[in-house]
C-alpha cells in the first residue's frame, strides 16, 4: 500500500513539475525577456566570419520576438544600420576590445556593469567571449577551437588568452551553440562539456552568392587572369589555410599539365604571412600565375567566386568553412579537405582530399580540369546540398538554443 502511495505521488509530483516547466517557457516565449548580446563585431564595412554571423542571425532573431527587448552592447561608437527593429536598445561601453587585457576589462568589468545595470534577463556572446563575473544566464556561440589544436599560429598573448578563458567560459555558459557537429563534438572532448548543453547552429551563407552570367565571368576573368580560367581561394592568409601545399599542388598541376593555362586567384588578407608560406610561394615554378586580390568586398567576391573554375579550400583546420557554402550558392565545383568540419559541411557536394597529400590536391584539379561531367555533377549536388545552409535556419536554431537556455534557468 505504502508502495502504491508513494508511486502515485511521485507520478504526480513528475506531473506538477512538468506542467510547472511548460507554462515557466510558455511564459518565457510570450512575455518581455530583457535579452543582452555582445555586438562588438558589428562594424561598418568590416564584417568578417564572426561579425556575419553576428549580423545575419540577429536582424532576424529581433525581427522575429518582436515581445522581447533586446539590448545591443557595443564596445565603440555604432552604425545606425546595426539598430535592426524598434525592439533593440544600442548601448556603447568602454573600453574598444581588440586586445586580450582589454577583453578582460571589457567581458569582465564592463559587460557585468551594464548586464546588472539594464536588469538583464539573458545574455548572448556570439564570439565565444563570456563573462566569469557575472550570473546572468549566458548563451556563449563557440566557432571552433582551432587555438587549442595549432597554437603555435597564433600571437603568445592572444594564445594565453583563448587557452586560458575560453574553457572556464564554456563551463560557466549556461548554454553553447556551436556551427558543426565536429566543433560539438571537439569542445565535449576538450573540455569535458556536457553533450546535452550544446546545440549545433550551421552557417547560412550571404544572399548575394549566385551563378552569374557568362559574359560577366568573361569580364572578371579579363580584369584577373587576362582571360584565363582560374581555381579560387577564400580566406584569411594563415598557416592553417594550408597554403603552402596549395602553391605546391598548383605548380604540380601545371608541371603535369603543360598546355593549361589555369590560374590560381587567392583571395584574402595577409594575416600571419609566414616565413614557410612566403618562402613556398617564392620557389614556386608558376608563382606568375597566381593572383594575390587581397580582401574583397561583399559584390566583388561574389563575382571572383562565380567565374571560379573551383573553390580550392584545402586547409588543415576548420569549424564549418563558410566558402564552402558559398561556393554551393555560387553554382561552381568544390575541392576541400577530409579533416574536421569540411567533409560534414561538403557531404558528397565536393571532392574531398588529404590537405597533407600535394599529389592529390593537384589530382582533383586535373579531374575538374578535364572530367566536365564530374564538374557539373558536383555544382548539381552542391545545389541540392546548399539548402541546408540558410541564414533562416542558423537563427532559428540559436532561437532554440536560446530557448532551452530560458528553461533550464527556470529549473
Amino acid at each position: 500500500m505504502w508502495a502504491d502511495h508513494f508511486a502515485s505521488n511521485q507520478i504526480l509530483n513528475e506531473q506538477v513539475l512538468s506542467f510547472f516547466l511548460d507554462i515557466c517557457t510558455h511564459i518565457a516565449n510570450q512575455t518581455n525577456v530583457r535579452i543582452a548580446v555582445n555586438t562588438r563585431l558589428l562594424i561598418k564595412n568590416q564584417l568578417e566570419g564572426i561579425g556575419w554571423f553576428t549580423y545575419e542571425t540577429l536582424k532576424r532573431i529581433v525581427t522575429n520576438h518582436p515581445e522581447h527587448e533586446f539590448f545591443f552592447i557595443f564596445d565603440r561608437a555604432y552604425d545606425p544600420q546595426f539598430i535592426f527593429s524598434k525592439n533593440v536598445t544600442p548601448i556603447v561601453v568602454g573600453p574598444p576590445a581588440r586586445h586580450p587585457l582589454l577583453f578582460i576589462l571589457w567581458f569582465e568589468l564592463s559587460i557585468p556593469h551594464i548586464l546588472k545595470k539594464i536588469k538583464a534577463d539573458a545574455f548572448i556572446s556570439p564570439d565565444a567571449y563570456g563573462s566569469l563575473s557575472t550570473k546572468v544566464p549566458t548563451l556563449l556561440v563557440i566557432h571552433d577551437l582551432n587555438f587549442e589544436h595549432y597554437p603555435q599560429y597564433i600571437p603568445r598573448l592572444a594564445r594565453w588568452h583563448y587557452q586560458y578563458f575560453t574553457a572556464r567560459f564554456a563551463k560557466k555558459a549556461k548554454r553553447i551553440a556551436t556551427v558543426s557537429e565536429y566543433s560539438k563534438s571537439d569542445i565535449v572532448t576538450q573540455y569535458g562539456i556536457d553533450p546535452e548543453k550544446i546545440d549545433v547552429t550551421y552557417n547560412g551563407a550571404n544572399q548575394h552568392f549566385s551563378p552569374i552570367s557568362e559574359a560577366d565571368q568573361v569580364k572578371i576573368k579579363k580584369e584577373l587572369t587576362s582571360g584565363h580560367d582560374y581555381f579560387v581561394f577564400i580566406g584569411a592568409l594563415n598557416p592553417r589555410k594550408n597554403l603552402t601545399n596549395l602553391f605546391k599542388a598548383f605548380d604540380v598541376f601545371r608541371i603535369n599539365n603543360p598546355s593549361v593555362q589555369t590560374r590560381l586567384v587567392v583571395v584574402g588578407e595577409k594575416m600571419y604571412w609566414t616565413d614557410d608560406i612566403k618562402n613556398s610561394y617564392l620557389k614556386m615554378t608558376h608563382k606568375s600565375q597566381v593572383v594575390f586580390t587581397g580582401r574583397l568586398n561583399l559584390d566583388k567576391l561574389v563575382a571572383v567566386t562565380g567565374a571560379a573554375k573551383a573553390l580550392v579550400y584545402v586547409s588543415i583546420f576548420e569549424g564549418f568553412g563558410i566558402p564552402i557554402v558559398e561556393s554551393f550558392y555560387a553554382g561552381i565545383p568544390v575541392i576541400t579537405s577530409t579533416t574536421t568540419s569540411m567533409p560534414e559541411i561538403a557531404g558528397d557536394a565536393a571532392l574531398l582530399v588529404d590537405p597533407f597529400n600535394i599529389n592529390q590536391i593537384a589530382e582533383a584539379m586535373e579531374k575538374i580540369t578535364f572530367d566536365k561531367q564530374l564538374a557539373l555533377s558536383l555544382i548539381e549536388r552542391g545545389r541540392k546540398r546548399r539548402h541546408l545552409f540558410t541564414w533562416d535556419n542558423t537563427a532559428d536554431q540559436l532561437w532554440n538554443s536560446f530557448q532551452k537556455m530560458i528553461k533550464d534557468s527556470i529549473k
